[in-house]
């Protein structure tokens, strides 16, 4: 029943939120921003589930450990960027969450070569 919890304080923190709009629009940002940190600490608990099941099928699979470390640093990344992108444009700062969403495309691309040059090896041994 989290979801209900984060429900309701998004939906509370928005609501707040509007109120210093139209008046001081940075108390909004800060409201907004500390909203969405308490919103991030309490995904973190879920995620170390999806952790555990990212390393449990890595044990079924029989995969070198260091690709489900890299699978794990790609969803952190993917998330950091979504979570800093989105104070971003709720800021008004359209621009700089586009640059922050590049840079973390970017960096996941860079953490799946690797992965994608073991693939690649085990096509090629596959077809020989």
């Amino acid at each position: 029943m989290d979801i209900i919890r984060i429900g309701i304080i998004g939906v509370a923190g928005v609501l707040l939120a509007v109120q210093f709009k139209s008046g001081k629009a940075e108390y909004g940002i800060y409201i907004s921003i500390a909203l969405s940190l308490i919103i991030f600490f309490c995904v973190l608990g879920h995620l170390e589930a999806v952790i555990d099941l990212v390393k449990t099928l890595g044990g079924y699979i029989r995969m070198d450990t260091a690709y489900v470390g890299t699978l794990i640093k790609m969803l952190g990344i993917t998330y950091i960027a979504e979570f800093a992108s989105g104070i971003c444009k709720d800021a008004g700062y359209q621009a700089v969450a586009v640059q922050i969403e590049i840079f973390g495309k970017l960096a996941v691309l860079v953490l799946s070569i690797p992965v994608l040059l073991a693939l690649l090896t085990v096509i090629k041994d596959f077809l020989s």
